[in-house]
């Protein structure tokens, strides 16, 4: 018969955000001393995500998103984002499709809508950068198409694309725009010049000093206001653009090649043409 005086306690529950941070700190831990590899490969995480009841699929899904993440970090700091505000924009989205094909349908889209070319090209990851020919610079300069540009004026773009599962992918699009943000800058000096020359004028026709310098101080804020207001339409373009690729492909607009390459678009011209009667 079992004793009944010392019934045992019942277990004791705990949250989330209490196993996360136990999670963290025991593994912080164990790694300090020395008892665990400081790798794992993907699939030792699976098996250990089962074991405390994670999801594989939505272990995959995570692992996708920090493969796919920037190797930049997500804050930027120092005096230039401080001023002129941030460079760089970032979006990630699941969507249908193969990953070879996803990211085929990506590269036909930066180098014929937003005129990049290839800079690098891995096996999961594109980087791109802006086409400097004349003739895309008199496209983007006339907005040939109502087109936007707005990747054009980055430093480079970029894609990565990583199979979860069969028929589901994810996608990470980053830009950078730095040198954007460096002729920002730029500018207020060219504003300070004009400043500081309207106060040597004004000082020359015997203006009251008070008055006279007031260029000189005011235009530089003036200057470092429009540039950070330049820079924020700017990046804000360009997020809108990535966002709208992601929505194309995640309702399938995209093709790989076919339709979408001038390849294909001349094949279907010539198909159309009526064969001549003999």
């Amino acid at each position: 018969m079992a004793d009944q005086s010392n019934p045992k306690p019942p277990a004791r529950r705990i949250d989330r955000s209490s196993l996360e941070r136990v999670l963290a700190r025991a593994a912080e831990l164990q790694a300090g001393s020395g008892e665990t590899p400081d790798e794992f490969t993907e699939e030792q995480l699976l098996e250990l995500g089962k074991e405390v009841g994670l999801s594989p699929q939505h272990l995959r899904q995570a692992l996708a998103e920090d493969r796919t993440r920037s190797i930049l970090p997500d804050e930027e700091t120092g005096i230039a984002a401080s001023l002129f505000g941030p460079s760089r924009v970032r979006a990630d989205r699941t969507v249908p499709g193969k990953a070879e094909d996803v990211l085929g349908s990506i590269d036909v889209w930066m180098q014929r809508t937003e005129l990049l070319i290839v800079k690098r090209h891995l096996a999961d990851r594109i980087v791109w950068e802006p086409r400097h020919d004349f003739v895309v610079s008199v496209k983007r300069a006339l907005r040939v198409g109502g087109r936007d540009y707005a990747l054009s004026q980055s430093f480079e773009t970029s894609a990565t694309v990583v199979q979860i599962e069969e028929g589901r992918v994810h996608v990470g699009l980053d830009a950078d725009f730095r040198t954007s943000r460096r002729r920002s800058a730029g500018s207020i000096a060219g504003t300070a010049a004009v400043g500081a020359a309207a106060t040597g004028a004004l000082m020359v026709m015997g203006i009251m000093t008070a008055v006279a310098v007031a260029p000189v101080i005011i235009m530089p804020f003036a200057g470092l206001a429009g540039a950070r207001a330049l820079q924020g339409r700017v990046v804000s373009r360009a997020q809108l653009a990535l966002e709208q690729l992601l929505d194309r492909l995640e309702r399938g607009e995209l093709g790989r090649r076919g339709a979408d390459s001038l390849l294909g678009a001349i094949v279907a011209a010539a198909t159309a043409v009526p064969p001549r009667r003999q």
